[in-house]
């Protein structure tokens, strides 16, 4: 699966820019300056545990929890690939079959994090020196979503576009949701990817496939579509 494996190398690129500004805490009114600074973070740790990763690569799943997953709004993106499932849901009429299905989706979201979490942690494992640029700040007082412009480079390849979306929540703080290679959605790609699952053999067994997936040990996956 080559446009993933895009995603990959690009995320991974993204994470090895280091600025040479010192940061502390990271800036959640700005989704410009939230996406650079956790970039920042996140890399600086890696470069820093790189001991502890090379005696055992599960330890980049520690990493990833502590300083990327804050930063990513990842039960909105369940939300987003469970899609008309979420709809279903929400005309049911019997309150039994309705609560059940809560139940669902509250397990969906907490393994869809665990995945999350393996799927990140095996990006690390790819760490080069791409380098990337990113794209004018704009005005997003007015917005809800915004789509923070990157492109990788990397000496020998064609640029990658790749834009991150985050979107203002209640509190407006902003994070992350979904990341977009050469205009094509992640999240759009996962939920395609599961709807024919969910639709013809139910969510309890699209949980069971994602749950078993984000318990592989730590790797890149990227080539054979397990991620």
């Amino acid at each position: 699966m080559m446009m993933l494996r895009k995603w990959i190398y690009a995320f991974a690129g993204l994470l090895a820019m280091v600025s040479m500004q010192s940061l502390a805490k990271v800036d959640l009114s700005d989704p410009y300056s939230m996406v650079q600074q956790v970039a920042d973070n996140t890399f600086k740790r890696v470069a820093r545990d790189q001991e502890k990763v090379q005696k055992n690569k599960e330890h980049l799943r520690v990493i990833v929890k502590e300083e990327l997953m804050p930063y990513i709004d990842y039960k909105y993106a369940a939300y987003r690939v469970l899609g008309s499932y979420i709809q279903k849901i929400r005309t049911m009429e019997n309150k039994e079959d309705k609560a059940q299905a809560i139940k669902h989706v509250r397990t969906f979201i907490d393994v869809f994090q665990r995945y999350l979490v393996a799927t990140y942690a095996g990006v690390f494992t790819q760490y080069t020196d791409q380098k990337v640029e990113f794209g004018a700040v704009k005005d997003f007082s007015k917005d809800d979503v915004a789509i923070v412009k990157t492109k990788i480079i990397e000496a020998g390849k064609p640029d990658i576009r790749i834009d991150f979306k985050v979107r203002k929540g209640k509190n407006n703080e902003w994070r992350a949701y979904d990341m977009m290679a050469e205009g094509i959605s992640l999240l759009d790609a996962k939920q395609t990817e599961l709807h024919g699952i969910l639709r013809q053999q139910g969510i309890e067994h699209v949980i069971q496939l994602l749950d078993k997936k984000s318990r592989l040990p730590v790797q890149f996956r990227g080539d054979d579509g397990s991620n």
